[in-house]
């Protein structure tokens, strides 16, 4: 077909930077963050959007899009409504898939780790930094579970914001809150020419972490 002739022969080379041994910090946790703030700078749109992939109990993999909203030093920071999909795969497997893609930049970042749920009061805190409709949402939304039509979400949000009328501080909900993935692999992918790619892995070790080359 033509779109398969069409794929078969769209090919991109990368050209604009490079990523040494040397250049690579000790620290992927500090490479990360170099590596966000460097797509943010450039104006990448969400740089802080990355591919969350789960296990379920079936031994089947899922993926979605989700926002990092904390880095650090031991780990990744998301959020979650704990009765969702992705939440009920992290309860039965912990182990994690992560990749941040930045198209412009010609980079990528895979990560590998263990999710473990944020305390309460941490969770609670991040809550209130967040816009009142997003607190509302979280509220109203059975997240993952089938709804009639977008109607009746309105009616669930609308029905929250009732509940909610002149309530100044909303509490954050039981059953939403923060995942903290402790990272024990990384890799920092940054494309080259003709497909020599530059891959950097990091793996966890006994005395912090371990830095190699890997073939592309």
């Amino acid at each position: 077909s033509a779109m398969r002739a069409y794929l078969s022969k769209l090919r991109k080379d990368y050209q604009k930077m490079s990523l040494t041994e040397q250049e690579a910090l000790a620290d992927p946790v500090s490479q990360l963050e170099s590596w966000i703030a460097d797509a943010a700078n450039n104006h990448v749109p969400e740089p802080n959007a990355f591919s969350l992939g789960t296990v379920d109990m079936d031994g089947k993999p899922h993926s979605r899009i989700v926002l990092l909203r904390n880095l650090k030093a031991d780990g990744l920071v998301f959020y979650s409504n704990y009765q969702s999909a992705k939440a009920r795969q992290l309860d039965t497997n912990p182990h994690v898939a992560i990749n941040f893609f930045w198209v412009d930049m010609e980079r990528q970042v895979r990560i590998e780790g263990i999710a473990k749920k944020l305390s309460v009061v941490e969770s609670n805190e991040y809550f209130q930094s967040r816009p009142r409709l997003n607190q509302i949402a979280a509220w109203a939304s059975p997240q993952s579970e089938e709804v009639t039509s977008r109607e009746e979400l309105d009616a669930m949000v609308q029905a929250i914001e009732e509940k909610f009328k002149g309530v100044e501080v909303i509490e954050k909900p039981p059953f939403w809150g923060g995942y903290k993935v402790e990272p024990t692999y990384f890799e920092f992918w940054q494309g080259r020419p003709g497909r020599l790619h530059d891959r950097i892995a990091y793996r966890k070790s006994e005395n912090g972490w371990d830095k190699v080359r890997l073939a592309p």
